[in-house]
């Protein structure tokens, strides 16, 4: 099986080469089981004290500059994300979340925030969570139902958080609730809430389709001191969005590497096995079916890396391009591993190939961190209101 290595683009210089072969040299050896829901847990956090020592967790939690600024690379976190990926999808949500469960706190926390929960994180130590998604409310963060209500020196917080990744186990979440002072998403504030708060409960593990540590969360009037508020009360929709701003292309990158996988396991196979006479190779359907994976893995890639670059280097949020790299990262990456099921005939669908076991991981890329319709809303609204601002 061809390994996974760093695409040959001008988005990268020497440094991102360099964490590329780190990436490469870690190995997923240990834990290459799929476990079972209760196990996900214990299997989670040896990969993160892996994955730390290792330093693959420096690119999701960054640290000061000498001028004293915390700086992101997002191509960093996409190469990262992508060559674990082509090998675990359960080493991938480690990395994903260790970020997602931090990156409110480097950018709007305060000092004793960020000193108490980072440097622990970046080791993997301690495990991040991210609880944003409701019963009644996903991709639609401005109907969160979620209420913190302010009593003295404390917030109160009660409602139901929904498919919360490492919902069972983390250390700490960043909770987003109705704070109220606005309608919509004008009244959402973001809290740290430490696992083990009084009435916080954390709900047993999902049994999704592939391995994932989801479980729900319920609040029943959880004091939270209000020094665990992330920056502002009433300012936790853009918290949460800038949050997203950064981590939307690397769900693209993630399921790039996914879909590289798929796309090496079928040249494997189309070399060892014959049909009607010769290699599966000859065939014209199957070279056709080669290139309309190899064009969607390619067009992929560099929608993912484009917009890594342009935030990297070109600054702002980069909304549209993060968006646009999300969409087409994990929807050219579901096709691509749909081809591979097919090309794979019956051993495609049997559990335990590798072909299914990537159909399974990659489906839900086009659901979390805003759902693929989500995406397209964005990337229009963008359009609009850029062509507006042009024409004015």
């Amino acid at each position: 099986m061809t390994g996974w290595t760093l695409w040959k683009f001008p988005f990268f210089d020497a440094s991102h080469y360099e964490l590329a072969e780190r990436v490469a040299a870690w190995t997923t050896d240990e834990f290459h089981e799929e476990p079972r829901p209760e196990q996900l847990a214990g299997i989670s956090r040896d990969m993160a004290l892996s994955l730390g020592k290792a330093g693959l967790l420096d690119c999701v939690l960054p640290k000061r500059d000498a001028k004293g600024h915390w700086t992101i690379d997002v191509r960093s976190i996409c190469l990262v994300r992508e060559g674990i990926g082509y090998r675990s999808g359960l080493a991938d949500s480690v990395v994903a979340m260790q970020g997602l469960g931090t990156a409110a706190i480097w950018m709007h926390g305060t000092p004793e925030q960020q000193e108490k929960y980072l440097e622990p994180a970046r080791r993997g130590e301690k495990i991040a969570g991210l609880a944003l998604t409701e019963p009644t409310s996903g991709s639609d963060v401005a109907n969160i139902t979620t209420s913190a209500v302010r009593d003295g020196d404390h917030y109160v917080i009660n409602g139901e958080k929904a498919f919360i990744t490492n919902g069972n186990f983390a250390d700490h979440f960043i909770v987003y609730a109705r704070t109220g002072e606005a309608p919509g998403a004008r009244g959402l504030t973001g809290f740290i809430v430490d696992a083990g708060t009084p009435g916080l409960i954390q709900g047993e593990p999902m049994d999704m389709m592939a391995p994932h540590p989801l479980a729900p969360l319920t609040f029943r009037d959880c004091r939270v001191p209000a020094s665990n508020v992330i920056g502002t009360p009433g300012n936790g929709f853009k918290v949460a969005m800038s949050t997203f701003d950064i981590f939307r292309p690397t769900v693209g990158a993630a399921t790039i590497g996914m879909a590289g996988r798929a796309l090496h396991a079928v040249l494997e196979r189309v070399h060892e096995r014959n049909l009607f006479g010769g290699p599966m190779a000859d065939l014209a359907g199957v070279q056709s079916r080669i290139a309309d994976m190899t064009i969607d893995l390619e067009m992929g890639a560099l929608a993912v890396y484009r917009a890594a670059w342009a935030r990297d280097t070109m600054g702002g949020r980069c909304t549209k391009e993060a968006s646009l790299a999300k969409f087409v990262g994990t929807e050219n990456a579901g096709r691509i591993v749909d081809n591979a099921v097919q090309i794979f005939g019956g051993l495609g669908v049997t559990r335990g190939s590798i072909v299914e076991h990537l159909y399974r991981e990659v489906r839900a890329s086009r659901i979390y961190e805003g759902a693929s319709e989500v995406q397209k809303l964005v990337i229009a609204r963008q359009v609009l209101a850029d062509y507006k601002a042009a024409r004015q």
